[in-house]
């Protein structure tokens, strides 16, 4: 397994709608390991297969995130079949948009259904933080960052501070 590198903003291929996968093989579970990998060196919670510059409707998450207690999902192809009316509110960071967090508004249940690690078609309804992360998620394979959901004036002061963080990593 490999560490592999995180796509941020404002890099133009986080708006890229990912491809549906044909089949999950060898080499699409050596993709979900490397980013798993990934996620937690990170560290994160979630990690979609675009943030690594790969676009397939591939994601990876882990709400454990504690050595001792890893409870890793895969998902490939995952679709949303249902959601709550009942909203949740929650303050979301990305690991495409490092040390910055706001409060994004989803649907507090739902059900999905996707294909896992072995290529099983599974069935779940999720509620809480897995729904919210699931559809995070979900949201970065349709060309939407988290940040897509709060109001201009943020969003456009988060892209801003992000772009300086940039150039003075760039400037190092």
């Amino acid at each position: 397994m490999s560490i592999l590198d995180i796509v941020t903003i404002p890099d133009p291929l986080l708006k890229t709608i990912s491809k549906p996968v044909a089949a999950v093989d060898d080499d699409l579970r050596k993709l979900m390991d490397d980013m798993l990998e990934t996620m937690y060196a990170a560290p994160g919670i979630g990690l979609a297969a675009i943030q690594i510059g790969v676009a397939k409707r591939v994601l990876v998450m882990d709400l454990e995130g504690e050595p001792d207690a890893l409870k890793p999902l895969y998902m490939v192809n995952p679709e949303v079949l249902w959601a709550s009316e009942e909203m949740h509110i929650y303050n979301e960071g990305c690991l495409s948009v490092p040390e910055q967090y706001a409060d994004v508004e989803r649907p507090r249940d739902i059900k999905i259904k996707y294909l896992d690690y072995h290529g099983n078609m599974i069935e779940e309804e999720m509620t809480g933080l897995h729904a919210t992360c699931v559809q995070h998620e979900i949201d970065h394979l349709n060309g939407i960052v988290f940040i897509d959901h709060i109001s201009r004036l943020k969003r456009e002061m988060i892209v801003k501070k992000m772009i300086k963080l940039s150039k003075d990593a760039k400037a190092l």
